[in-house]
C-alpha cells in the first residue's frame, strides 16, 4: 500500500524540480526561481524497493502528473541512502573512490561511484547513485545535479554552528531511517545513518552515537527535523532518554498540512 498527497498550484513563470530519492518512497518538490512552493508530491512504499522497482515507480508518478513533465530551469536530485563515506579532502583519490566504500557498504564490481564535496570543510562524501535512475531523469530532463543528502545535511548544519561554543546532536529522520550528524564547536564530529523498524530500535542507534563520543543524553541538545513530530512513538522514546530536544528552526515553507520540520532536505533546496 502507498500513501500519496499532493498540492498543485499552476503558474507560467520559471519553475525548478527537486526529486528526493529513498528505497522506501519519492518526494517531488516544485518551486518558483523566487522559491514559493507551486507543487509537492510524495509516494511511500510499505518495502524497500530496489532500483528496478524505484525507476517503475519513478516513471508511473511522472506519467501521472501532468506538472512534473514540464520544463524546469533546474532539476536537483537527492539520494537518501546508506551506501556513502565521508573522507577526508587530503585523503581523498578519486581514481580509488570504491576503496572509502567496501569496508561499510556492499558494493558491486559494475557500481558507479560517485562524490560530492562540502564546501569549506575539506570534506568529500562518497556514495553509490543509481545509474538507471540518473539516465531516465536525463532522458526526461536533460542536465541535472545530483547530491548525497549527507552532502546537504552536513553542510546545511555545519553553516547553521559555525559559530557556536556547545556540541549539538542533530537527527534527520526518515521513513525506517535516522541520520546522525554531530557537531563539536562548529566542527563535524560525526555523521552516521541507520536504519529501523521500530522506536526501539532508533533509541538505540541514537543513544550509540551518544556513548561513541562520550556525550550526557541528558544534557546535550538535539535538533530534530524530518517525519517526526511531537505524536510520533519514537518522539516519546527519543524525549524518555534525551531531555533537551527541539524541532529545527528555519524559514522553510510548510508542504500541504504537514509539520515544518518535516521534508527538510526537499526544502532546503529552495
Amino acid at each position: 500500500m502507498t500513501k500519496l498527497k499532493t498540492n498543485n498550484i499552476t503558474t507560467n513563470q520559471p519553475k525548478r524540480l527537486s526529486v528526493q530519492i529513498t528505497l522506501t518512497g519519492l518526494s517531488f518538490l516544485i518551486a518558483s526561481i523566487d522559491g514559493a512552493v507551486l507543487f509537492f508530491t510524495e509516494q511511500n512504499f510499505d518495502t524497500t524497493h530496489t532500483p528496478e522497482e524505484l525507476l517503475f515507480e519513478l516513471k508511473s508518478m511522472i506519467a501521472d502528473n501532468e506538472a512534473l513533465r514540464e520544463n524546469f530551469e533546474t532539476v536537483s536530485l537527492i539520494y537518501t541512502t546508506l551506501n556513502y563515506s565521508l573522507v577526508p579532502s587530503s585523503l581523498f583519490d578519486e581514481n580509488k573512490a570504491s576503496e572509502y566504500l567496501k569496508f561499510n557498504t556492499k558494493i558491486l564490481s559494475n557500481d558507479f561511484i560517485s562524490y560530492d564535496e562540502i564546501e569549506g570543510q575539506n570534506t568529500v562524501v562518497v556514495y553509490v547513485p543509481l545509474v538507471n535512475i540518473n539516465n531516465f531523469m536525463f532522458e526526461q530532463y536533460g542536465s541535472f545535479e545530483y547530491y548525497h543528502s549527507s552532502t546537504l545535511l552536513v553542510q546545511n548544519f555545519l553553516n547553521t554552528e559555525k559559530h557556536a561554543q556547545e556540541i549539538k546532536v542533530y537527527l534527520h529522520i526518515l521513513q525506517e531511517q535516522v541520520d546522525c550528524i554531530i557537531i563539536n564547536n562548529g566542527k563535524l564530529a560525526l555523521c552516521n545513518s541507520y536504519t529501523y523498524k521500530t522506536p526501539e530500535d532508533f533509541i538505540y542507534y541514537v543513544l550509540f552515537c551518544f556513548e561513541q563520543l562520550k556525550l550526557n543524553p541528558e544534557t546535550i541538545k538535539a535538533v530534530l527535523c524530518g517525519a517526526i513530530s511531537e505524536e510520533s512513538e519514537i518522539y516519546t522514546i527519543l524525549y524518555t532518554y534525551v531531555r533537551e530536544i527541539s524541532f529545527l528552526e528555519h524559514a522553510f515553507p510548510k508542504l500541504a498540512d504537514e509539520p515544518m520540520q518535516q521534508n527538510y532536505l526537499l526544502k532546503s533546496t529552495l
